[in-house]
């Protein structure tokens, strides 16, 4: 499958077709025909059933709360309590910004359980084709994988290709928080690879919290990898346009003011998850220190500037990333604005050698790893910049600003 994370090298006249091909398409069939119609989702129906549901005699507050309003109701239950909602509403628990990280953790331990039940029984369904029960046989197999004991789930969420997001490290306890962005072809199934494991939202942040614990072992990290949003499937129109992106950053927004604590965050973003950063950059609250993009097609502005954000904004690209043959513009819609390495956009721009590729800045050993892991803990003055005039400090004093 050809995408902006699988595919070889990628050259101008392709690019420029697939442009033409999403005019083509937006031509005949307008916006609208793209959207899904679905029903009510499991997560849907569980955060329904929530909203009809008591406890102690009392209704549940709304889900779409203030994190800080659901917090202070989770923190008034008893134990019993707690565990009696994550026994009736799992999924909606397990999804829930504002309730407890490790309520949440087991909350979506029974919905990981549930989800694996309804494909084993999936597997053996005689309506389904042979190819339909290979596809259940792997989810069931995913989940399982997911199940496994020490793995912290954040967020779980079934439906279609799926969406997720796992924590490595103490979230609660972290003085600095990671936030990995995966981009195009993101979803359940490719969360996590045994092959080219680097390339996988687990592999980037495994990797990422081993390099943040190397880079400084008394700051206490935790890192996320997040995959929940719906990540464009392969070229085309979800990928030439920030219509995902704006769906992601009001997600990934919402995850940022739901953590514990008020400690630093920095964002990782690579390839579309860039364009989902960039959306999301104006909206995220201050505690954002740091947005750091690898492989960027755009971020959906011509400068640094216009994201109106407070965090430092980074950018890295391998000489090798075919990434760079996409054209950077931005008509119509079309498109992701300028190349955010590019002397004019404004970004401190670091050095990704070793990463050999568009898929390899989160493999051991690359400087890109090690930039971000300084980055992470908060170790500026220690970045490898792009350049040997070393412009990508500017301005930074110490070895660790806030």
């Amino acid at each position: 499958m050809t995408s902006f994370d699988t595919s070889p090298q990628l050259n101008v006249w392709r690019a420029l077709l697939a442009l033409a091909v999403v005019f083509v398409m937006l031509a005949t069939t307008g916006w609208t025909a793209l959207r899904n119609q679905r029903g009510d989702t499991p997560l849907q129906a569980s955060l329904s059933a929530w909203e009809h549901g008591r406890i102690g005699g009392h209704g549940l507050p709304d889900p779409e709360s203030q994190p800080t309003k659901l917090a202070r109701f989770f923190a008034s239950l008893t134990a019993q309590d707690r565990a009696s909602l994550v026994r009736k509403y799992p999924l909606a628990v397990g999804n829930m910004n504002g309730a407890p990280v490790e309520l949440r953790y087991r909350a979506n331990r029974v919905a990981l359980d549930q989800a694996r039940k309804v494909e084993r029984e999936r597997m053996h369904d005689s309506r389904l084709t042979a190819t339909g029960k290979q596809e259940a046989g792997r989810r069931m197999h995913r989940f399982e994988d997911l199940m496994e004991q020490g793995r912290h789930i954040l967020a779980f969420d079934p439906e279609g290709s799926g969406r997720v997001a796992e924590v490595f490290g103490n979230l609660r306890r972290a003085d600095r928080v990671s936030v990995v962005v995966p981009g195009v072809d993101t979803d359940l199934l490719t969360f996590q690879r045994t092959q080219r494991k680097y390339s996988a939202p687990v592999g980037m942040a495994k990797s990422l919290h081993a390099a943040e614990q190397e880079a400084n072992p008394s700051t206490r990290t935790a890192v996320i990898a997040w995959a929940d949003y719906t990540a464009p499937s392969g070229l085309g129109i979800d990928s030439a346009t920030a219509m995902r992106a704006a769906e992601g950053s009001v997600r990934l927004n919402a995850l940022v003011r739901a953590l514990p604590g008020d400690k630093p965050v920095s964002l990782f973003c690579h390839s579309y998850g860039s364009v989902v950063c960039g959306v999301a950059a104006r909206s995220l609250p201050a505690r954002v220190s740091d947005i750091a993009v690898a492989g960027s097609p755009g971020m959906r502005v011509e400068k640094a500037a216009q994201l109106h954000t407070t965090a430092r904004v980074w950018a890295m690209r391998d000489a090798d990333d075919w990434i760079q043959d996409v054209p950077y513009l931005e008509v119509g819609g079309l498109g992701h604005g300028a190349d955010p390495v590019s002397a004019g956009f404004g970004a401190r721009v670091l050095s990704a050698q070793g990463a050999k590729g568009h898929a390899g800045y989160f493999e051991p050993g690359t400087a890109s790893l090690m930039n971000f892991a300084e980055i992470g803990v908060g170790a500026y003055r220690s970045v490898h910049c792009a350049h040997e005039d070393g412009v990508c400090r500017t301005g930074l004093s110490g070895t660790a600003a806030a």
